[in-house]
């Protein structure tokens, strides 16, 4: 039986490689933040007149209706997830009448800014913990609203 002799040098210098790979990567991703937009429709009907749109999900939901809206039904219009590193922006298109910009401000806080049909509707700062929502809307046709929830995503 042969045996052979592993120096340790080799060992160590490619130990010594991946942890200067490592602490190169890490800063850049150091300041980044998941998120996750989502346009939603608020309304009294039962049902979307359009197919394409789903039931938002249970625990959004829930959180919509603590706030102080009169909507019973929430749907959702279109699903984003995204990420954004910190003091860039980044421009998301929710559809074709509602688009976003989201500023990376760091420390989990985002600077949000709708536009709808092309137009500035809002702007907001907020610290956005995970587990936490930021949601900005408006008014919309027949007594219905529409909303932008923003949260962190995994």
């Amino acid at each position: 039986m042969k045996y052979y002799q592993i120096s340790a040098l080799p060992l160590g210098l490619l130990a010594i490689i991946a942890l200067l790979v490592t602490a190169l990567v890490s800063p850049a991703r150091a300041g980044e933040i998941k998120l996750e937009a989502q346009l939603i429709w608020g309304t009294n009907d039962e049902k979307s007149p359009d197919p394409k749109h789903k039931a938002v999900d249970p625990k959004v939901e829930k959180k919509l209706k603590k706030l102080p809206f009169k909507w019973q039904n929430y749907f959702e219009v279109n699903r984003q997830k995204f990420a954004v590193a910190q003091g860039e922006t980044k421009k998301i298109v929710l559809s074709k009448d509602c688009e976003i910009k989201v500023r990376n401000a760091g420390n989990n806080a985002v600077e949000l800014q709708i536009f709808g049909k092309g137009e500035s509707v809002g702007k907001i700062s907020q610290a956005l913990p995970k587990e936490e929502l930021l949601v900005t809307g408006g008014n919309a046709a027949n007594f219905t609203s529409w909303f932008v929830v923003l949260q962190q995503s995994e």
